[in-house]
C-alpha cells in the first residue's frame, strides 16, 4: 500500500489511520518525501518538517479508541492564513520571517478535528494574481505541464493536490482564486456562500467578496470538510450516482461566447453525459449586458475595498507591516495596478459615491438575474475557465480563439457569482487535445452549498475522474 499512499484523498486517508491501517507518520513521512521530489514546481513556501512529523508521531501515540474526523491527515494552507508558530508571509517579501502567535479560525477549526498543517502554499503576492507568478518564490508550475501556469492566486494549492503531495489544501477565493486554479490543474476547488466559512485570520482583499474554502480531488472531501468547518450534517444524497429528477442550467450567451472552441466543445459534451445520466438541461439567458454589469459589480467592490480591508487585516492581527510598507515593497506590477486602482488618488479608484451604487444597485441587480435562473433550475452549469493553462512565457497576454487576452481572462466565468456572493464548485471536466485540464463549474444560490456539494458529488461519479497528471499520479 505504500507506493500508493499519495493516492489516498482526505476521507480515505483519515479512514485509514482511523481503522489503524496505516500511521499518520508513515503517511506524512511519504508526503514529505514527495514533496521534495516535486519541489521544482514550488508549490510551498515552507514546510517546517521537523514540526510536523513530530505532529504526526503524536497522533500517533495519542490516538484515542474514537478519533476525530481528520486525525493525523496533513492539510496544506495558503500562506495568505495565518498559522501560530508557523511562517506566514501573505506571498509577500516583506514578511518572510513572520511568525504568527495567532491562527486562522478554519485552521484552527480543522487541527480541532485532528488535521495536521502540513506547509504553507505558494500564493500570488497579497493574493492579487490568477497565475501563478509569486516574484519573492518562484512561478508555481503545473503539474500537467511544467511550462504552464497553474492558475491562481491559489496556485500553491491547486498544484500540491494535483501533484499528490498533499489530499486537500485551504485555499482563498475572490474573483476565482480557488475555481480558477482547480480547473487548470485538474482538481477539485469548492467556493462556498459567501460568510459560510469563517474568514477571520485570513488575509483579505474585499470583505464583499472574500470566501476561503478548499482544493481537493473528490467533491466527498470538499462535503466533509464544508461539514467539520460549517457544524452541517450530511445527507445521504452524497451515495447516488445518477441524475434523475436534477435540472441544471446553462447559459451560452453569457459563458460561452467568447470561450476557446475546444472549451466549448467538451462543455457540450458534458451536457450530453449528464443528460443521458437522466439529468434535465435547460437552456437560460441571464440577460443583456450580464457580463458588463457582473465585472462593474465585482472589479468596483474588490479594488474600493483593498485597502481599507487589508488595513484592517494588518492592525486587528498586530502584523509587523503596514499598508504602506506591503505597498512600497510590492512587485512593480503588482504595485502599480494598487496605485491605478487601489489608491483613493488613483486614476481608477472607485469613488465613494460610486461605490455605495455598486452595493445597492448593481450588486442586487446581479443577484436579481441569477435567482431568475435559478428559478428555472436550482443548478447553473459553465466552463470553470473560458481556455485551458496557458504558457508561463506569455502568461499576461495570449490568444484565445484568435483574440489577444490577458491574464484577466481566466477569471471570466467565476467573476459574475463571486460579485453576487454564491457558491461555486469547479471540477475537472475532461482533457485537451494537449492533455490539459478543463474544469465544469457548477453553482447555485446563496445557502444553497449542501444541497450543491451533493449534486456535484453526483456529477463527478457521472463524468469519473480525468487521468492524473504523468509522473505525478
Amino acid at each position: 500500500m505504500h507506493t500508493q499512499l499519495h493516492d489516498l484523498g482526505l476521507v480515505a486517508a483519515a479512514e485509514a489511520i482511523r481503522n489503524g491501517e496505516i500511521s499518520s507518520e508513515s503517511y506524512v513521512t511519504h508526503l514529505v518525501e514527495r514533496s521534495k521530489e516535486f519541489s521544482s514546481l514550488n508549490a510551498f513556501i515552507t514546510i517546517d518538517e521537523p514540526r510536523l512529523l513530530e505532529s504526526a508521531r503524536a497522533a500517533d501515540l495519542t490516538r484515542p479508541k474514537e478519533p476525530a474526523a481528520l486525525w493525523g491527515v496533513p492539510i496544506a494552507v495558503k500562506d495568505s492564513y495565518l498559522t501560530r508558530g508557523i511562517k506566514s508571509s501573505l506571498g509577500t517579501g516583506i514578511l518572510s520571517d513572520y511568525v504568527p502567535s495567532r491562527e486562522a479560525d478554519v485552521v484552527r477549526t480543522l487541527k480541532k478535528a485532528g488535521a495536521l498543517v502540513f506547509g504553507k502554499n505558494n500564493l500570488e503576492e497579497m493574493s492579487f494574481g490568477l497565475t501563478g507568478k509569486n516574484f519573492h518564490y518562484g512561478q508555481v508550475r503545473n503539474p500537467y505541464d511544467g511550462f504552464r501556469v497553474t492558475g491562481g492566486s491559489s496556485s500553491g494549492g491547486a498544484a500540491s493536490v494535483s501533484a499528490r503531495i498533499v489530499p486537500a489544501a485551504l485555499g482563498g477565493d475572490t474573483i476565482g482564486s480557488i475555481r480558477v486554479p482547480a480547473a487548470l490543474c485538474g482538481v477539485v476547488g469548492f467556493k462556498p456562500t459567501l460568510d459560510r466559512w469563517p474568514g477571520s485570520g485570513a488575509a483579505p482583499i474585499a470583505e464583499h467578496l472574500d470566501v476561503v474554502g478548499v482544493l481537493a480531488r473528490n467533491v466527498e472531501d470538499c462535503a466533509i470538510l464544508d461539514a467539520i468547518v460549517t457544524g452541517s450534517p450530511r445527507t445521504s444524497e452524497q451515495a447516488r450516482s445518477d441524475l434523475k429528477n436534477v435540472r441544471l442550467a446553462y447559459a451560452p450567451k453569457q459563458y460561452l461566447e467568447d470561450a476557446d472552441p475546444e472549451v466549448v466543445n467538451a462543455f457540450n459534451e458534458t451536457l450530453r453525459q449528464l443528460k443521458d445520466a437522466g439529468a434535465e438541461i435547460v437552456e437560460i439567458d441571464l440577460g443583456a449586458e450580464f457580463i458588463p454589469l457582473a465585472q462593474q459589480t465585482t472589479f468596483g467592490i474588490f479594488f474600493h475595498e483593498t485597502k481599507p480591508s487589508i488595513s484592517r487585516f494588518l492592525t486587528d492581527y498586530q502584523i509587523p507591516a503596514s499598508f504602506e510598507e506591503i505597498y512600497e515593497g510590492l512587485h512593480p506590477g503588482i504595485k502599480a495596478g494598487w496605485e491605478h486602482f487601489a489608491l483613493p488618488a488613483g486614476g481608477g479608484y472607485l469613488p465613494e459615491g460610486d461605490y455605495q451604487k455598486v452595493l445597492a444597485q448593481a450588486r442586487p441587480e446581479l443577484q436579481r438575474r441569477f435567482r431568475q435562473g435559478f428559478a428555472q433550475a436550482p443548478f447553473l452549469l459553465f466552463p470553470t475557465t473560458p481556455c485551458a493553462a496557458p504558457l508561463i512565457d506569455s502568461q499576461f497576454k495570449f490568444t484565445v480563439a484568435g483574440k489577444e487576452v490577458t491574464d484577466l481572462f481566466l477569471a471570466n466565468n467565476t467573476v459574475p457569482s463571486s460579485g453576487a456572493g454564491l457558491p461555486g464548485i469547479s471540477i475537472p471536466m475532461s482533457l485537451t487535445g494537449n492533455q490539459l485540464p478543463l474544469g465544469l463549474e457548477v453553482a447555485a444560490d446563496a445557502g444553497q452549498d449542501m444541497k450543491l456539494l451533493d449534486v456535484a458529488q453526483r456529477i463527478q461519479a457521472v463524468l469519473g475522474h480525468i487521468p492524473g497528471p504523468k509522473g505525478f499520479a
